[in-house]
């Protein structure tokens, strides 16, 4: 398996990789420092998965090239940010997963398993600058946080899926129906909540869930 890593700090760069090459067997990572490298690395063949730090110069720009040319190519950003409103920019842009700096290594290899077996990873992340403590702080079970949002009982059940990190056809073995299903309701959810990818939706709806 081919990774891509892009990161500025060479220390990152070889902690991520000795990571990732302890935990995927066979693994191959390419580390670079710059949009560039980056750019030239994806013409000479395309990686399984990339690893990309937004804060690198051009990196929003890039993730947004790697999904409008590699549409299922999935990137992951490592971010020293866990703001919500970061968060939501790098998932609506194509981000399959967003994973903080601050998070333990289980929780990022957990999430890199997850993204490549075709789900979507999304953080616990801080409240918006709008939100109170008590609403922060407020705990609910997904399919009872969602009761207001505007789904059928069916699509809050997908939606619970989705933040699960379960792919289409694990949605579909879960809900006993089939895959074509299952995608008619998960464009159903993302129409439903002005997202354009499942990773945005769940976070949109966790966020109206919040207020």
């Amino acid at each position: 398996m081919k990774v891509l890593l892009v990161d500025a700090f060479p220390m990152v760069r070889a902690a991520l990789t000795g990571l990732i090459e302890q935990h995927f067997a066979g693994a191959q990572v390419h580390g670079v420092d710059s949009v560039a490298a980056a750019r030239a690395a994806l013409a000479e063949g395309i990686p399984r998965l990339v690893l990309l730090d937004l804060h690198v110069d051009g990196g929003f720009e890039l993730l947004q090239q790697i999904h409008g040319e590699h549409l299922l190519l999935p990137v992951v950003v490592i971010s020293g940010s866990d703001e919500t409103e970061e968060a939501l920019h790098a998932l609506s842009a194509g981000a399959m997963g967003y994973v903080p700096e601050r998070s333990d290594l289980d929780t990022l290899v957990q999430a890199l398993h997850l993204v490549l077996a075709g789900g979507t990873y999304v953080p616990p992340l801080k409240p918006r600058a709008d939100e109170t403590p008590q609403q922060a702080a407020r705990p609910a079970a997904p399919s009872q946080a969602w009761a207001e949002l505007p789904l059928t009982p069916r699509q809050k059940g997908v939606l619970d899926l989705l933040a699960r990190g379960l792919s289409n056809k694990e949605i579909a073995r879960e809900l006993n129906v089939s895959v074509d299903t299952v995608k008619d309701h998960v464009a159903a959810v993302l129409k439903a909540l002005g997202a354009n990818s499942r990773t945005q939706a769940v976070l949109i709806a966790t966020q109206k869930a919040t207020r």
